[in-house]
């Protein structure tokens, strides 16, 4: 078994992570039964009524996430593993961060132009390329995908105000 680092100074221990993790999804298991029932989670004379099957998924999702509290309850004293190193944690936001400003970006200028964005930021970046490879490729990425979903496929993607101005 690989040594797993101990809790240090700064990192939240998993079995924390753990009980955090399955109190929020208690929470949410317990907000699907409860409006579930407010909808109705019982046999109707022509059937389930329209909160029947999500009612017992919810009540399914409280369970499983009262058996994980339980069983992290039980490691608390004595389990010291770290969740995350700062390393490791610096990974995730390298992708993590971009992608949710790219989400972001979508919604004011579309996605064509967030694409050319995100895709030559991180290829500059994360990838190391170079400016002039980098924006060539967001580019032509987002200039062959046009076409591709707005005339071919004529699916409609988030516009901004670049599409606007072409007409689109």
């Amino acid at each position: 078994m690989a040594h797993e680092p101990r809790a240090a100074g700064g990192g939240a221990r998993t079995v924390v992570v753990d009980l955090v993790t399955a109190v929020i999804i208690f929470l949410l298991g317990a907000l699907v039964a409860w409006d579930s029932y407010r909808l109705g989670a019982s046999w109707g004379a022509e059937g389930p009524q329209a909160g029947y099957f999500p009612f017992y998924i919810g009540m399914l999702i409280c369970i499983s996430s009262a058996v994980v509290f339980g069983q992290s309850l039980a490691k608390l004293g004595h389990d010291r593993h770290v969740f995350v190193q700062r390393d490791q944690l610096k990974q995730v936001m390298v992708i993590l961060l971009p992608s949710i400003a790219y989400v972001l970006g979508i919604q004011f200028a579309g996605i064509y132009i967030s694409s050319a964005v995100f895709i030559c930021l991180f290829m500059r970046i994360v990838g190391s390329y170079s400016w002039l490879r980098s924006a060539a490729v967001g580019v032509a990425v987002s200039a062959v995908t046009f076409p591709v979903f707005e005339i071919w496929f004529t699916i409609p993607l988030p516009k901004g105000p670049l599409e606007a101005l072409l007409g689109y």
